[in-house]
């Protein structure tokens, strides 16, 4: 099978493409290159010019040709200003997900496929494809549940799930390391990168701060009582309770985010949970009609929490949850299982309140 293997420069995907090449495949190491500037020392992104070097050095040390697409100009349109967009309307949106989608996962195999004729793409994450009777070709959740990227495919349309490959789901990342460790890869010990790809070491404020400027505004208790003054909504996210450099009787959180007046409302804690939430669509990598025992998650780390229905609603749907659940967040994702099982997702568009 000829597979191409999205090679980011570090270990995850270069021992992707060694365990491809092992099993006999004709592999194909993939670089997309998003930053023409060097990224300064002490700041590890992705998909720098020096994770296009590595990547380079760990083919030519495999024996696989390698190729580096510049696509600097697709990431910026359909990644940054896409979160540039949906953070100046209040919304705290989740790149990566997007990025999967539309430019380095979903996108980049579907590319592939039409141009050179490649018949799967591999990636790096940690994520378990199968086939089962029930569901047809399936993405779960991997062996190294402290790895599992699953929620960040949430997006990926049906249609190109069979394209995919991930060589790492029935592995931790100890033993991809000790297998990078023991063929000499110079990536072995790398660093991994823990913050968006594009703001260079700098917080999503910040970045967001140079691009649009100081937006400062009020912030508001949800009694109605004008506590003091944010640097720029960006700054903020629903739940947060550090930096927000006002004083009250008892802890407060960001419970939500004003665009229109440019008001931040914070609340005691209880303030933050919710049964229910809505978004204008769903990307069903299961069909509906087959979702049975559902579970939702709405951020990365969170605890998956019972669904009790999904309705359409406003020409969208509404997910209701068994449970109340803690800082529903518009932009985010919410990632839909049956057990470890990946039914599809959705991007929040707003939290939804009793009638």
């Amino acid at each position: 099978m000829r597979i191409a293997v999205g090679m980011s420069g570090g270990v995850d995907s270069s021992v992707s493409a060694l365990l491809l090449k092992e099993k006999g495949h004709e592999v194909i190491g993939v670089t997309l290159r998003f930053h023409k500037e060097e990224v300064c020392e002490g700041i590890n992104v992705c998909c720098s010019p020096q994770d296009v070097r590595d990547a380079v050095r760990v083919s030519e040390i495999l024996g696989i040709p390698h190729i580096t697409l510049s696509w600097e100009d697709i990431f910026g349109e359909r990644v940054i200003n896409y979160f540039i967009s949906e953070s100046l309307k209040g919304k705290t949106p989740n790149a990566c997900a997007i990025c999967n989608r539309d430019v380095k996962t979903a996108f980049l195999a579907l590319y592939l496929n039409k141009v050179a004729d490649i018949d799967r793409l591999a990636t790096g994450h940690y994520i378990l494809k199968e086939e089962t009777k029930e569901y047809g070709t399936v993405l779960k959740r991997p062996k190294d549940r402290k790895k599992d990227q699953t929620y960040f495919m949430a997006l990926i349309p049906s249609e190109i799930v069979p394209m995919l490959e991930f060589p790492l789901g029935n592995m931790t990342k100890d033993e991809v390391r000790k297998i990078a460790e023991d063929y000499k890869l110079p990536v072995s010990d790398k660093r991994e990168s823990q913050e968006l790809c594009f703001l260079m070491g700098k917080s999503p404020g910040e970045f967001l701060e140079e691009k649009v400027g100081s937006r400062k505004g009020k912030i508001v208790h949800i009694s109605g009582k004008t506590l003091g003054e944010h640097r720029g909504l960006f700054h903020y996210t629903i739940g947060q309770r550090r930096g927000l450099g006002i004083s009250w009787k008892s802890p407060l959180y960001v419970i939500d985010i004003d665009p229109e007046t440019n008001t931040l409302f914070v609340a005691e804690e209880e303030f933050l949970y919710g049964d229910r939430l809505f978004v204008k669509d769903i990307n069903f990598i299961v069909p509906k009609e087959n979702w049975k025992d559902v579970q939702a998650q709405i951020r990365y780390r969170s605890k998956p929490a019972p669904v009790k229905d999904i309705k359409e609603k406003d020409g969208g749907y509404e997910v209701i949850f068994g449970e109340k659940v803690r800082g529903i967040t518009p932009g985010q994702i919410v990632a839909f299982y049956d057990g470890d099982i990946l039914l599809g997702g959705a991007v929040i568009e707003r939290e939804d309140y009793l009638a």
